[in-house]
């Protein structure tokens, strides 16, 4: 259904927010392909699957490659399980093909069965700091996380490893419940370079999509995780 036939006043107000006074505010726009990831990352985060459906072909429009669309969905996996997830793979991939676009990209990956658990020790180290070199011992479900979330997703190409600690935040963000998470993924975001400036910026391009408790919640995890910093 259209919204302007069905609740033309709601779409009004609605569409002046999203996409004029929020993407226009001063001092808090970011480029095109960083606000859509975000974006995107964030209706995975929330479930907001139609939305989603409505997000992808302005994404596309907008400079997001389909690589960049699908790292995301397979990154988000490791943050909301692939019971959640599905559904937003099969929509994209819904409109991959009404664009004639291939579903079988050029691949990505970049470790074997063999190495993604030390890769994935690497990433974790380089995101978090040299104390995670011996995280992954800790039990199995660290071990998992190393090899796995890490070794398997964040040392794929597509995606730069700050653009993926940034889709990570925003799936935490989105879902809540997750705040020391949010929490020290802040703080990952701010050693790769994503100041808490830059997550100000994502949380607030964000915040029509998945709130203001969860907004204004995940700003306070930016605070906290400046102040440990």
């Amino acid at each position: 259904m259209n919204d302007h036939q069905t609740d033309p006043e709601f779409a009004e107000r609605w569409e002046h927010f999203a996409f004029e006074e929020v993407v226009r505010e001063e001092g808090q726009q970011l480029d095109e392909i960083t606000r859509h990831l975000a974006i995107l990352a964030v209706l995975m985060g929330c479930q907001g699957l139609e939305e989603f459906k409505l997000a992808v072909p302005r994404a596309l429009d907008g400079g997001l490659s389909p690589v960049m669309i699908k790292e995301l969905i397979y990154q988000g996996v490791d943050y909301l399980g692939m019971g959640r997830v599905r559904p937003f793979l099969d929509a994209a991939n819904g409109i991959f093909v009404e664009r004639g676009i291939p579903l079988q990209l050029p691949k990505q990956g970049t470790t074997t069965m063999e190495n993604r658990l030390e890769r994935g020790v690497e990433v974790q180290a380089e995101i978090f700091g040299e104390a995670m070199k011996e995280a992954w011992k800790k039990g199995h479900i660290n071990r998992w996380l190393a090899a796995n979330c890490f070794g398997d997703y964040y040392t794929r190409t597509g995606l730069t490893l700050a653009q993926r600690e940034m889709i990570t935040f925003c799936f935490l963000a989105a879902q809540g419940g997750c705040e020391p998470q949010l929490i020290a993924h802040a703080g990952g975001n701010m050693r790769l370079g994503n100041d808490k400036a830059f997550l100000v910026k994502v949380v607030s391009q964000c915040l029509p999509y998945i709130g203001y408790p969860r907004s204004l919640n995940a700003m306070a995890c930016i605070d906290k995780a400046a102040a440990q910093k």
